[in-house]
């Protein structure tokens, strides 16, 4: 089973909210509805970005690592071939 780390822009205020999910569509509906307490005050958000590992711990470091990028290299990010929304 491949696991996810997400990134997803708010529609309120273009921030950007990285984390990690085993089904990614289902945790945007839990932002989206307001069942995170960090991300409800910023809803609706969009999904933007998806990155796909073999394991939930290259995963955890990767939403680790994503935490600390600049908007400007999550963008980049966001734009490259890693992310899987662009080739799907």
């Amino acid at each position: 089973m491949p696991f996810y780390v997400y990134i997803i822009q708010s529609q309120k205020d273009n921030s950007f909210y990285k984390g990690f999910s085993e089904n990614p569509y289902q945790r945007l509906a839990q932002h989206n509805n307001g069942e995170s307490c960090y991300t409800s005050a910023k809803t609706p958000w969009l999904l933007v970005c998806l990155l796909e590992f073999v394991s939930k711990t290259d995963a955890l470091l990767k939403e680790r690592k994503l935490k600390k990028y600049s908007n400007a290299s999550l963008v980049a990010l966001i734009k490259s071939s890693q992310n899987k929304l662009l080739n799907s």
